[in-house]
């Protein structure tokens, strides 16, 4: 859990003092940094309102648990939760070129019409949304506890390392560009999004949701079981202990959602996962490949013929 914490809070982290770092140094280059205690007052308020949706958010989870439902809610979180971190992973691969510009024309406006209400609006939404996605996904990976992720070790690294990236980012001394840190730490996000959406399946058969043409691929716990107590058991019913330790077995479903006793529909969901993000991935580039090879006569072209 608290590695899965370290990168959600890293990456999200990173996104919100990246366009907050933008709009503070764009004031300062354009002579205005009477408006900058502002872009921070809205930053402010919205990680407070972060906080806020937390303490909400696991008021409804104990509220569902009162009722019995919980396991429900958990599976629906699971399941939003895959899609938003593979949307974000995405939206940040699709828009970090051009953000820098579209931050600064919006500051440019602000500017201009003298509306301090609108940064301060601005730059709020831009950190409530990433606080909120933090506190969701949280949800997601503690089954509800978001407390036990918020307090953790995991979420106060992952904001560390991401003021330090921002700190060195913005002073110009950080070498590796921020793309390919938007792509290491989206390989590991997309990896964790693919590990709930498989616990979500594993946790809908456990409750007869849906049912499985078959229960167990293959067994694994005589090399890597996923829990100490099947460790214990392989070691009472065989006389033998697993090649590796059950303790690993839990880091690793906790962050890929590792399973030693998989179902069919398990396996399926995770390389059918694999497979939509590498057609996503291949579909994006092949329409980037043929804007590029389009010369501005070919596009001339085409638009005569459409309006002809």
């Amino acid at each position: 859990m608290e590695v899965q914490a370290l990168l959600i809070t890293f990456r999200e982290a990173l996104e919100a003092l990246l366009i907050v770092g933008i709009i503070t140094s764009y004031l300062k280059r354009v002579n205005h940094r009477e408006y900058t205690k502002y872009v921070w007052l809205g930053a402010a308020l919205a990680v407070a309102a972060s906080v806020g949706v937390a303490m909400l958010f696991q008021l409804v989870f104990t509220g569902f648990a009162a009722m019995g439902s919980e396991i429900y809610l958990k599976i629906g979180i699971m399941v939003v939760s895959t899609l938003l971190l593979t949307q974000m992973v995405f939206w940040m691969a699709e828009h970090s070129r051009d953000m820098k510009k579209n931050v600064e024309g919006k500051m440019d406006q602000f500017i201009t019409a003298g509306n301090v209400a609108g940064m301060v609006i601005h730059s709020f939404l831009v950190v409530l949304r990433e606080g909120v996605e933090t506190v969701f996904f949280f949800a997601a990976i503690t089954h509800g506890n978001i407390g036990a992720a918020m307090q953790g070790w995991g979420a106060a690294t992952g904001i560390a390392i991401a003021a330090l990236v921002s700190y060195f980012f913005f002073k110009g001394t950080m070498r590796i560009p921020l793309k390919t840190f938007f792509k290491v730490t989206g390989a590991f996000i997309v990896l964790i999004a693919a590990g709930l959406l498989v616990q979500a399946i594993s946790m809908m058969q456990d409750i007869g949701l849906i049912g499985s043409v078959m229960p167990h691929v293959y067994d694994l716990t005589w090399l890597l079981p996923e829990h100490p107590i099947d460790y214990e058991h392989y070691v009472r019913d065989h006389g033998v202990a697993p090649v590796f330790s059950g303790e690993v077995g839990v880091f690793l479903k906790a962050l890929f959602g590792y399973s030693s006793m998989p179902s069919l529909e398990e396996v399926i969901a995770y390389i059918g996962y694999f497979a939509v993000v590498y057609l996503l991935v291949a579909s994006r580039r092949g329409q980037k490949n043929v804007a590029v090879e389009k010369t501005p006569a070919a596009a001339l072209d085409e638009h005569k013929k459409r309006v002809m």
